[in-house]
């Protein structure tokens, strides 16, 4: 699971040989941290994830939802300082094209880009 967050971005899939845990990997510095405060971070240059934790299953959905519950924002991408910003508006604009491309052609539309972002 990729969470694009506004305090960081993480991926987090199943542990090897634990199924109460979860690995949480970040390519940024002090994003597995903000989202998940006192995770104990290793850095792992050969890796492709730079950064990377393990937390218990529970932690990390104790976590998420109390991010959710936060949410007060109306426009998420609005929300996002740079540089984060035009990283999460390239990958939302990919999705914006394969949403185009996959549409069923009676609701193909192309958003207004001018209104979105910031």
């Amino acid at each position: 699971m990729w969470i694009f967050a506004q305090r960081g971005f993480v991926s987090i899939v199943a542990h090897e040989d634990d199924a109460a845990a979860l690995h949480v990997r970040a390519r940024f510095e002090g994003d597995i941290e903000r989202l998940f405060p006192g995770a104990r971070v290793e850095t792992t240059p050969l890796s492709d994830y730079l950064y990377r934790t393990t937390i218990d299953r529970d932690v990390v959905a104790r976590a998420l939802a109390a991010h959710v519950r936060q949410i007060g924002y109306r426009n998420y991408k609005a929300t996002i300082a740079e540089p984060r910003h035009s990283w999460y508006f390239e990958v939302w604009l990919v999705l914006v094209e394969a949403q185009g491309a996959l549409a069923p052609k009676a609701v193909r539309t192309r958003p207004r880009l001018a209104r979105v972002g910031r």
